[in-house]
């Protein structure tokens, strides 16, 4: 089947991958049926603000969206909001799609671009009233609704999205505490160095954070047994919570891999080089997929970052029309925490070595990643031209040595060699 001949695609998900494929498919001049199934009820929006810009109070429901309606309309692509695909039929050429509300949707061929749900903390008490998670925008409103009344805000998680939040609410003069399971904060994305100061950092502008903490059950407010009042940790610690907001990671979505009995690796979707699934009808992209290392190292990564998310959207698109380029995007994240902004760029699975650039005291420093003598990755913290430096570096395949990298007086770029 030639891409004139694809004249229905259907794409599953209406977030950051979903929007990214259906406006790809007409950068590249695809001219048939766009529909894209979304189970939340908003237009497709943007979701990092959530824990920061919207929590702050400098964005709205209305800012967040990537489109308004009016791009839909004038580009043809149906949005069916609300609902979600619970049967799928396939043949060798195409396939229906069944959703919640009875719709029945053909298609030629299918874009999966589910993202991911948070993962559950099931204890005692955990369904109480204030007991809360940040993934989607209802989240962030549920969040955003007890806020004004909350004194005491405790945060499950030490990853990026707790401490984001922690530090929206420490610095709106809360009462701030970080309970982290493991023994240094974001631990599977960053080394010692860069937990220890982000400790410390928090820890400056108010926070308390407990790391090793073992969490026993969540007891209610002692004026209303419906709502949370206490987080009670193993050690017979109570602390006192008006809301509680638990990060604990995220689960790829693959209700709809499954009903199409697709090849899953690790609990997610797995891909190919071109975002394609083991159904040759069906692309994938998005933090839903397990797919091939896109910095040429061999294995398999989930990426759950805006970066990945586009950029494989986009070979995704490609594939689907017939246009055949393997995604080789270099891997980039970021997050922002109150006055501090981290960036990285590269993975830095499997190193052996870190080089730290400028003081972690100052607020301003970077640690390099280096595996045998090369150069992986680099966690820049308010660094933004060593971030840069080193994106353009790993990007065309190049390398700073680790002795030169060192002397914060001379600039990255200055250093990149072959």
């Amino acid at each position: 089947m030639t891409s004139a001949t694809i004249a229905k695609i259907l794409i599953v998900g209406a977030g950051q991958s979903g929007m990214q494929i259906a406006d790809s498919l007409r950068e590249n001049g695809y001219s048939g049926q766009i529909t894209m199934v979304g189970d939340e009820n908003a237009l497709p929006y943007q979701r990092p603000p959530l824990s920061k810009a919207y929590l702050y109070g400098d964005a709205d429901e209305e800012s967040l969206q990537f489109r308004n309606q009016k791009f839909y309309n004038d580009n043809n692509i149906e949005l069916i909001l609300g609902d979600a695909i619970v049967a799928v039929e396939t043949s060798a050429y195409g396939g229906v799609a069944t959703t919640a509300s009875g719709k029945t949707l053909a298609f030629d061929r299918m874009a999966l671009a589910p993202g991911s749900t948070p993962r559950k903390l099931e204890i005692q008490g955990s369904q109480l009233d204030g007991v809360l998670y940040m993934r989607s925008l209802a989240d962030a409103q549920a969040l955003k609704a007890r806020w004004d009344d909350a004194q005491n805000v405790v945060v499950i998680g030490g990853g990026f999205i707790g401490l984001e939040v922690a530090a929206v609410a420490a610095k709106a003069g809360k009462k701030v505490t970080v309970l982290e399971g493991g023994d240094r904060m974001m631990a599977r994305a960053v080394c010692p160095i860069t937990s220890a100061y982000f400790k410390a950092a928090h820890e400056r502008r108010g926070a308390e954070i407990v790391l090793d903490a073992r969490i026993s059950s969540f007891t209610a407010n002692r004026l209303d047994d419906t709502k949370v009042g206490a987080v009670q940790l193993e050690d017979g610690t109570s602390i006192s919570a008006d809301i509680v907001m638990v990060g604990i990671g995220v689960l790829a979505r693959t209700e709809v891999a499954q009903l199409l009995g697709l090849e899953l690796a690790n609990g997610a979707i797995l891909v190919n080089e071109y975002a394609e699934t083991s159904n040759p009808l069906v692309v994938a992209a998005g933090d839903a997929v397990m797919l091939p290392n896109p910095t040429g190292t061999e294995g398999l990564v989930r990426l759950e970052s805006v970066q990945n998310a586009v950029d494989q959207a986009k070979v995704a698109a490609k594939t689907l029309i017939g246009i055949r380029e393997p995604y080789r995007a270099l891997p980039w994240f970021w997050s922002d925490q109150a006055d501090i902004k981290l960036q990285i760029a590269g993975l830095s699975t499997g190193y052996d070595q870190t080089v730290v650039r400028g003081n972690p005291d100052e607020d301003a420093f970077s640690v390099l990643y280096y595996k045998a003598g090369r150069l992986l990755a680099i966690d820049a913290i308010n660094q933004v031209s060593d971030f840069m430096a080193v994106r353009r570096c790993l990007t065309a395949g190049q390398t700073i040595a680790a002795a030169a990298a060192a002397d914060s007086e001379t600039p990255l770029k200055t250093l990149i060699t072959a």
